[in-house]
């Protein structure tokens, strides 16, 4: 059956959007059941069930990072992930729908026939596949078959990489012409140091990158054992089982599931680092920060709230008071924490005429360092809680943004209930609360700031 015909004859079953928005906001008000169990190979498996559309989406996470990329061949989790897209291997077995040799056009087509889509990337901590499909039978099979020969059997033409690094390489190059990517990338390696969440892929460590890294990439990190998947959509446990097993039965299996080296954490700043780099731009860039928290930090609710009224708040927040509504300074301006499995960065972040890039930075840096002093007042407070948790509703609804926290409570072993208790948590904060995390996370005399293109 054609994806024309399928959803033609399944078209009784679409849901109207206002049935959609009703489901979201049942999402948020009750509770979110995520049912969780481990698989025989020892993947772990989160469901929530959601039957309004007839809609899968599933998310694969496995500890292979860019934080695991040798320094000397940094980008190379990405890379491995973007080329499994072009081409694979025949089966060998020869079974399924799938079972030749594909090119990269064949996959996109095959892709394209099925109304449905598949990819790889890598983040900082962890390498992600992601399947979007109807869940029409006919159609899941396929998709899921075709998911599943994409992760086990990439082909890596050379010809392909060659291309590809060559079109990144030009690409990076040319984004080293911008302010913004110069002010990001000498930022990341002053607050990190030589902890790998500072590195950055370069066309000299791609050009070190060849078809044979990128196989035993593959062969070494994907294994159903340190398989985290999770699942949000119209199937049942029984068949979210069924669908998880399939995608990862090629996956080598082995008793026990052997340990990855462990990653250093990052090193807190020792001292103020502040760099002025000329650039010719019509607006200075300007960076402040320090390593902020890991994911696990008990205080996360307390860091939330208050980076919400310090500067992740909008134009509520007081950054945005005190940088551009009083003074003028800067169209927008924000704070943010980065939190992952180690200390993501705490960032400030501005654009301001070069001839005031002066004046900006010390008004940043006094709020900054006002708000860890003495906390939020209790206005600001019940003002951020009551914003954070008006929009909790827009946080999930859609299935793609359910499976993003699905996928965030099962990587980080957060507890399964949660969502369902996100909002509470957040109203039990206190300004006390607030004000003692960020005093303990943040040390505003010890920050880097970075400048690109302010007036000499």
């Amino acid at each position: 059956m054609s994806l024309l015909t399928s959803l033609n004859a399944q078209a009784w079953r679409r849901p109207t959007l206002a049935l959609v928005c009703w489901a979201a906001a049942s999402w948020a008000q009750a509770a979110l059941p995520i049912q969780h169990w481990t698989q025989p190979s020892g993947a772990r498996v989160f469901l929530v069930e959601s039957h309004a559309i007839p809609m899968v989406d599933v998310q694969i996470d496995i500890d292979a990072g860019s934080r695991r990329d040798p320094v000397a061949q940094a980008g190379l989790a990405s890379v491995m992930a973007g080329q499994m897209a072009n081409g694979t291997r025949a089966e060998p077995q020869g079974q399924g729908p799938y079972p030749q040799a594909m090119d990269e056009n064949q996959i996109g087509e095959a892709w394209a026939d099925l109304g449905a889509s598949f990819g790889g990337s890598a983040g900082g901590d962890r390498m992600s596949f992601g399947l979007r499909s109807l869940s029409y039978p006919d159609l899941l099979d396929q998709a899921v078959a075709l998911a599943a020969r994409q992760m086990a059997h990439p082909a890596f033409p050379e010809a392909m990489w060659l291309r590809d690094r060559e079109r990144i390489s030009a690409s990076m190059r040319e984004a080293l012409t911008k302010p913004g990517t110069v002010v990001q990338q000498h930022f990341a390696q002053a607050v990190y140091g030589a902890h790998p969440y500072g590195q950055r892929a370069t066309p000299e460590t791609l050009a070190r990158i060849g078809v044979p890294d990128l196989q035993q990439l593959h062969t070494q990190s994907l294994r159903a054992c340190r398989a985290t998947v999770s699942v949000v959509g119209a199937l049942t446990r029984a068949q979210a089982d069924a669908l998880v097993q399939r995608l990862l039965a090629q996956w080598p299996r082995e008793s026990g599931c052997p340990s990855l080296p462990p990653v250093p954490e990052v090193a807190p700043l020792a001292a103020a680092q502040n760099l002025n780099l000329p650039f010719d731009s019509a607006q200075a860039h300007v960076l402040i920060g320090q390593p902020g928290y890991i994911r696990s930090d008990p205080d996360f609710f307390a860091l939330l709230v208050g980076n919400h009224i310090l500067g992740g708040g909008g134009f509520v927040s007081r950054l945005t008071e005190q940088v551009r509504e009083k003074r003028g300074l800067s169209y927008s301006v924000y704070s943010g924490f980065a939190p992952g499995l180690h200390a993501g960065a705490f960032t400030v972040g501005l654009q301001t005429r070069p001839d005031q890039a002066t004046q900006a930075v010390a008004v940043a840096q006094e709020v900054v360092h006002n708000f860890v002093q003495a906390g939020p007042t209790e206005a600001e407070l019940q003002a951020a809680q009551s914003n954070l948790v008006g929009g909790f509703a827009l946080r999930i609804d859609s299935n793609r943004k359910l499976l993003d926290n699905v996928a965030n409570i099962a990587w980080n072993r957060l507890p399964l209930d949660y969502l369902s208790n996100w909002t509470q948590q957040i109203e039990r904060v206190s300004a006390a609360d607030v004000q003692r995390a960020m005093a303990r996370v943040l040390q505003p005399e010890r920050m880097v700031t970075v400048v690109v293109g302010a007036a000499p």
